[in-house]
């Protein structure tokens, strides 16, 4: 069986580089387990840096965690990103999304109507890369979605679609999987 390897070599914060440990203790503090996403992203302490920000910010918006965790599946599916859908298909879960939900998510779709028209218009922002016919835009309005809620789930395809072109440009394994260079870094510590 091929192990899992990362183009990246994926850092703890033992071996980050200097700038990018307190985004790796900061994450550690709050999940406990550093997700490989984040063990690569602190290859690049600006990148880690506007990540963390990038998402920090977004947390503090209007949009509810089921919604989030639906945007994060459908994106992540649309990328073949397998950390992605591994790590939000749990977290989808939690948020108390139900098995039927995470499927429908992973397809830009919802059995509720309200999610499905947002879904449908990121759908054909994402496939059209950023040309969504007007129509969607509205239907979203129609179904209840302020601007600013639209606004915010555009940026949470941005930031997802950044996650996954890191995990499969990468190719990052899944959290859990065993990652050679990984568990060398960790026996010669």
């Amino acid at each position: 069986m091929k192990t899992a390897m990362s183009r990246f070599h994926i850092h703890d914060e033992l071996t980050a580089p200097e700038a990018s440990t307190p985004v790796l203790k900061g994450a550690l503090a709050t999940g406990g387990q550093l997700p490989n996403f984040l063990g690569v992203l602190a290859g690049s302490p600006a990148a880690i840096r506007a990540y963390a920000r990038f998402r920090s910010e977004l947390r503090h918006g209007t949009l509810d965690l089921p919604t989030v965790e639906r945007i994060a599946l459908a994106v992540a599916d649309h990328y073949g990103s397998q950390p992605g859908l591994a790590m939000h298909s749990r977290m989808a879960r939690t948020a108390g999304l139900g098995l039927d939900e995470v499927e429908l998510a992973r397809e830009f779709d919802s059995g509720d109507e309200r999610q499905a028209a947002l879904l449908r218009y990121l759908k054909a922002v994402v496939e059209e890369q950023g040309r969504a016919p007007l129509h969607l835009h509205e239907e979203a309005r129609e179904a209840g979605w302020t601007d600013e809620q639209i606004l915010e789930a555009l940026a949470y395809v941005s930031l997802e679609t950044f996650t996954a072109t890191i995990n499969v440009a990468g190719d990052v394994p899944v959290d859990g999987s065993v990652e050679e260079s990984r568990t060398a870094t960790l026996r010669a510590a």
